[in-house]
Parts: C-alpha cells; sequence; structure tokens
C-alpha cells in the first residue's frame, strides 16, 4: 500500500460521531461525544474553547495520534485505525505536520538540523537545500547554524514554522502557536505562518483561545460541555 500520497477524497478531515473518554479511579471522565467534523481541502479553521474543554485532546485524535473512544476519523481518506503502526508512521510523516506552543526543536541540532530532519527521515536527498530555502523564507538564513538555545523564541517558533512546511505537508496542526510570546511577536508569527499557508495551500487546524487570531480563519468552532460548534465567522 502507497501512503506516500493522500487518495482523492471531498475531506481532508472527515470525523464522524467521535467520543473520547478517560477512565479514573473515581469512574470514566467524558470529555466530548458526537463530534462530527468535515474539513475540506485547503481551508483554514480555528479551534476555540476554553481551558480542559478537550481542545488538544481533539486535535490529537484529528491527527492521528490518539484513538477515538467511539466514532471514526478518515485523514485524507484513510481511516487510519485501519493501518498498521508502521503504516499510520509512514503517513503521518509524509502527509501532517506540527506547530506547537513549545516550539519542540531538538536542542543538540542548529536551526538547519532541525528542518532538515523531517526530510532525512522521508529520505529527501534534498533535505539540506529544501531545508536551507524554508529557513530563508521566514527570514533565518542568518540563523543557520544556531541552536535553539541561541535562539529568541520567535526565531524558534519560525524554526518550527519551517520545519512543519519543509515536508509540504496536506494537513498542519497548530496547537496555541503564539502562547509562549509576546503579542507584537506573536503576531509576526501568525502573519508568517498564514502567509505560508495559503501560498502552499496547506489545510490549516489551528488550536487557540484567541478569539482575534480565530476570526483569521475561515472557519471558527468552539468546543465547550463536551460539544462542537461552528460560528459564523
Amino acid at each position: 500500500m502507497d501512503l506516500s500520497n493522500p487518495v482523492e477524497t471531498q475531506f481532508v478531515i472527515n470525523a464522524q460521531d467521535v467520543a473520547k473518554q478517560f477512565a479514573t479511579q473515581a469512574g470514566p471522565i467524558h470529555l466530548f461525544s458526537k463530534i462530527n467534523l468535515q474539513i475540506k481541502p485547503g481551508e483554514t479553521v480555528a479551534i476555540t474553547g476554553p481551558s480542559g474543554a478537550g481542545k488538544s485532546s481533539l486535535l490529537s485524535l484529528l491527527a492521528g495520534l490518539d484513538e477515538p473512544s467511539a466514532g471514526s476519523i478518515a485523514l485524507c481518506g484513510r481511516t487510519l485505525t485501519e493501518l498498521s503502526d508502521k503504516q499510520q508512521s509512514a503517513f503521518r510523516a509524509a502527509s501532517i505536520s506540527f506547530v506547537f506552543q513549545s516550539f519542540h526543536l531538538l536542542p543538540e541540532l542548529d536551526a538547519l538540523g532541525n528542518v532538515m530532519l523531517p526530510l532525512q527521515i522521508l529520505g529527501n536527498k534534498q533535505a539540506k537545500t529544501i531545508a536551507t530555502a524554508r529557513l530563508e523564507q521566514v527570514g533565518l538564513s542568518h540563523r543557520l547554524h544556531h541552536k535553539p538555545a541561541q535562539l529568541s523564541g520567535g526565531e524558534q517558533q519560525r524554526v518550527a514554522i519551517a520545519r512543519a512546511f519543509a515536508t509540504q505537508p496536506t494537513l498542519l496542526f497548530a496547537d496555541e502557536p503564539t502562547g509562549n510570546l509576546d503579542q507584537h511577536t506573536g503576531e509576526q508569527i501568525i502573519e508568517q505562518l498564514l502567509q505560508m499557508n495559503a501560498s502552499e495551500g496547506t489545510t490549516l487546524i489551528l488550536i487557540t483561545h484567541d478569539p482575534a487570531l480565530a476570526q483569521r480563519c475561515q472557519r471558527v468552532f468552539h468546543l465547550d460541555n463536551g460539544q462542537l460548534q461552528e460560528h459564523t465567522v
């Protein structure tokens, strides 16, 4: 089975009656249930909601990093739970990227090495050339050989954005990407992220507490009390 390319489908994400619960000593916790979400290729989608509502848990489900307690999720026409662990990993590496609040850069690698890494995992022989171009795209051509500890928070997040787009993913998940940045730097990062996303035609799923940031997306959903509701932008 060739997992390097997504199959033809109307939706890049198709979640049907998805539920998630956790077992605790006090009994099961029902995080959410009956969630339905269909996202078309190239859409920008924000998911908002209060802390503890389950936004990051929902992101993990939508990205195939976790399995729902009930319901089904298809990514790019594939239901990942029907694939082996090896096939799931191959699919995610080729089709999905992430930008997190905490950057998640490897401290022992410089900026160039961090951006090259996902390309090297895919066996791309042009990894260095592509990674260099991506870092130039985010304005960090002068920081190629600086390690994360030598970079500001904004610079680290720009490295993370360059890394996310390096593999030309179909889906990009961004979980509070400005959460560790000051307002001015955060605004610059969002501009960078949205501009690159538009030019690449990537489907963006953005988790955020910021209503103004959510309004920058084409569609906005609010998760609260176990229900996901779409709001008019």
